[in-house]
């Protein structure tokens, strides 16, 4: 088919179309910058050291919900499209229609996808594998960013979406680089305080508050382990170099069942 044509619509009808597609788009932009941002600060703990509260991962998941409900809107828009519409495959199979900026939308979007389920089901996983894959949702983020630039520039909306595009994508590539640093350059930033000199760290683990939900198996899974029955194992005196991951583990339950004893003199 003709990208072209579905870029510039000559009836009404595929006019109206291509405005829902952009806004769409547009929403699936601002919603998956959202979604990287709150996680990076949900999952590091990044957020209580600024305003001292944390930060929920419940508002992480309903953000990604949003991001794949307006990303799966974008891409369904086309296929009604009257004067040249996409057909199903060209919104399922990268390179299909030979545009290679709609496969890297197709690859992000599905690669998001992909994810989600993987997060939802990570009680099932061992040894953090779910968290690993789950890892892959940054690169489905740098595709589906790039794809909506291309597309900006192809459709001649770059002059409109530059400057909100631009603001928008410099939090989550600033945290995503801040993710991956290691602990000392982050406390020479001063996003985290300088780990206190440790003495016989203890953890215990509240069974009546603990939901299973596996959160600190992500977190420190060298400590916590989901077994096949969805019970929760854990060592109660883990090594002094797990105190890092014990403590995030403890910040991020959201049942606030993991205590951490002795950690510091």
């Amino acid at each position: 088919m003709s990208p072209s044509a579905a870029l510039f619509p000559v009836s009404p009808h595929d006019t109206g179309i291509a405005e829902a597609a952009a806004l769409s788009g547009r929403l699936t932009y601002f919603c998956m910058c959202l979604t990287l941002c709150w996680g990076v600060l949900a999952a590091t703990g990044w957020v209580r050291r600024f305003n001292g509260r944390d930060a929920l991962r419940t508002g992480h998941v309903l953000l990604a919900a949003f991001t794949l409900v307006t990303g799966t809107v974008h891409g369904l828009t086309f296929l009604f499209l009257e004067d040249d519409p996409f057909g199903v495959a060209d919104l399922l199979l990268p390179f299909y229609d030979g545009t290679p900026r709609h496969a890297l939308g197709i690859l992000g979007l599905e690669l998001v996808i992909a994810v989600s389920v993987t997060a939802g089901l990570r009680r099932g996983a061992r040894e953090g594998r779910w968290l690993r894959f789950h890892q892959f949702g940054y690169l489905a983020i740098g595709l589906l960013a790039v794809h909506a630039w291309l597309g900006a520039v192809s459709s001649g909306h770059l002059a409109v979406v530059w400057l909100a595009g631009i603001t928008l994508l410099v939090p989550p590539v600033l945290l995503s680089a801040l993710r991956v640093l290691p602990a000392s350059a982050l406390v020479r930033a001063g996003l985290i305080e300088p780990e206190p000199e440790v003495a016989a760290l203890r953890v215990d683990v509240d069974s009546h508050r603990c939901h299973s939900y596996g959160v600190c198996q992500s977190e420190a899974p060298g400590v916590f382990q989901l077994g096949h029955d969805g019970q929760l194992e854990y060592e109660k005196r883990p090594g002094a170099g797990e105190t890092p991951n014990v403590r995030a583990a403890a910040r991020a339950c959201p049942m606030r069942a993991i205590h951490v004893l002795g950690a510091t003199r």
